[in-house]
């Protein structure tokens, strides 16, 4: 089926940063003090977990930023007809879940809506009975006395699979270390369970092996249940989760695409130069934190939002008008947070600059630039790198209160902090809705700890001060090696 690519702003800047990542891997291999780093990451099991989870959360945002529109039915004088919505590759993955809508609420692995609704009978005569769902439970003719049989059926199937899949990526890792390392595959499932080795092989397979044990016995449910139950519209509420994923990713990666510009370079001006330089960047950035952040957020959000309303023939469709609303959500932010990593540079240049290295570049005459660039910004990277993966956090956490507000993503755009904002009026009601909040919480939860444990782990490698304070390791050997 011929479809028309759709590449969004925020599309663009995530597979700019995912670039731009994998060429500074790149460049890290040519680089022994900066390996030497990673490598003390590795070689952590929290760290090495942390991240095994954070790259599920990643994929699933990746395969949601491959945005097209699909074909309509015929062709009109030989021109293609597309549809107006914006699809993604991970909404075709996952149809079944955006296809199958109920009426309304229903609970999680419910085959019953959630409320009473009168409903009549055979005889004429009408009840107030629980009515049952289109898709949720469908296949089975009394789900009360089957629901219990097909629940273990699909949870063992899922398991079943978990573990096949499991045991082809430990003999796919097993072989390929094998192979580097010249050993039999034995000898590195050996090393690699007693964890003598210097990547925390064991913790990544564990943590893949209890995200498997999850999501695949999930799925199965999926295709006949809604596991997390559905909305006030009837839509799936694992969909909605899944789908928040990528906004948290662009909320908090392409908000270091502006914060970092201006931090690192406002901030080592202030310090190298001093003099008026310096009170001039102070006085910006001491006037910025005198604001409070909400509202000086939420008053940007509102100025741009009547830009986007005011020109709508800027946007073909509305997922444009929504990514526009996101886009600009990231810029004011990163607008507002540099402040802090701006004053950390400042205070570390202003001890690089009286360093010997730094006193003898200036006594040979090299240019200011050429020593901002060649000596000072090179030792202030452990800073910058530190703040960008400790923010992240944050800034997932920025959103949903934001959004919680109303002055966040657009209301078309799937988030945790829209989600939780429905949930606010769904608790109040009797009965309560609970399963929307619960699970926007598990995986908020999920991808703001593994961030915060990758973070520590960074911050233990390559921050100075806490090297002098972890207690010296016991050298592991390469997987496999004698």
């Amino acid at each position: 089926m011929p479809i028309l690519p759709v590449v969004l702003w925020t599309d663009l800047l995530l597979f700019a940063l995912i670039g731009v990542a994998i060429a500074a891997a790149f460049y890290v291999r040519g680089q022994p003090h900066l390996l030497a780093g990673w490598r003390g990451v590795a070689a952590g099991g929290a760290a090495m977990s942390a991240l095994t989870v954070l790259t599920a959360f990643v994929a699933v945002g990746v395969l949601d930023s491959i945005h097209f529109r699909a074909e309509l039915g015929g062709s009109k004088g030989g021109e293609h007809r597309y549809a107006v919505e914006v699809t993604s590759l991970f909404d075709v993955m996952v149809s079944g879940l955006r296809a199958r809508t109920e009426k309304t609420y229903s609970a999680p692995l419910s085959a019953q809506l959630f409320s009473r609704e009168s409903v009549e009978r055979a005889d004429g005569t009408q009840s107030r009975e629980f009515p049952r769902l289109r898709h949720g439970g469908a296949h089975l003719k009394d789900p009360q006395s089957e629901a219990g049989a097909d629940f273990a059926g699909r949870v063992l199937r899922g398991s079943a699979l978990a573990l096949v899949l499991w045991l082809a990526v430990g003999g796919f890792l097993a072989a390929a270390l094998a192979r580097r390392h010249g050993v039999t595959a034995s000898e590195v499932w050996r090393d690699i369970w007693r964890g003598d080795t210097s990547v925390a092989w064991r913790a990544m397979l564990v943590s893949a092996g209890l995200l498997l044990a999850v999501a695949c016995p999930v799925s199965m449910l999926a295709e006949a249940w809604h596991v997390f139950g559905t909305d006030k519209v009837g839509q799936d509420v694992l969909y909605q989760t899944l789908k928040s994923i990528r906004t948290a990713l662009v909320i908090g990666t392409l908000t270091t695409l502006v914060t970092l510009p201006i931090a690192v370079g406002l901030g080592i001006l202030a310090g190298y130069f001093g003099g008026w330089v310096d009170d001039v960047i102070q006085y910006i950035y001491t006037t910025l934190n005198s604001i409070p952040g909400v509202l000086l957020i939420a008053a940007s959000v509102l100025m741009m939002q009547v830009v986007i309303d005011t020109h709508p023939d800027w946007f073909a469709t509305s997922a444009e008008r929504a990514d526009a609303r996101l886009l600009a959500l990231c810029l004011i932010l990163g607008v507002t947070s540099w402040t802090g990593l701006c004053r950390l540079l400042r205070g570390e240049t202003l001890k690089l600059r009286e360093l010997d290295y730094v006193l003898a570049a200036r006594a040979f005459g090299v240019s200011q630039a050429r020593i901002m660039a060649r000596h000072i910004l090179p030792n202030l990277m452990h800073i910058v790198l530190i703040s960008v993966v400790m923010d992240f956090s944050g800034l997932v956490l920025a959103e949903a209160v934001l959004s919680y507000v109303g002055v966040g993503v657009d209301p078309s755009t799937i988030s945790f902090g829209t989600m939780i904002n429905s949930a606010r009026m769904e608790l109040s009601r009797e009965p309560m809705v609970w399963w929307s909040l619960l699970a926007a919480f598990v995986f908020m939860f999920l991808l703001v700890l593994s961030a915060n444990l990758f973070a520590d782990a960074v911050r233990d490698a390559f921050d100075p001060r806490m090297q002098s304070l972890v207690r010296p390791r016991r050298a592991p050997r390469p997987a496999g090696a004698a």
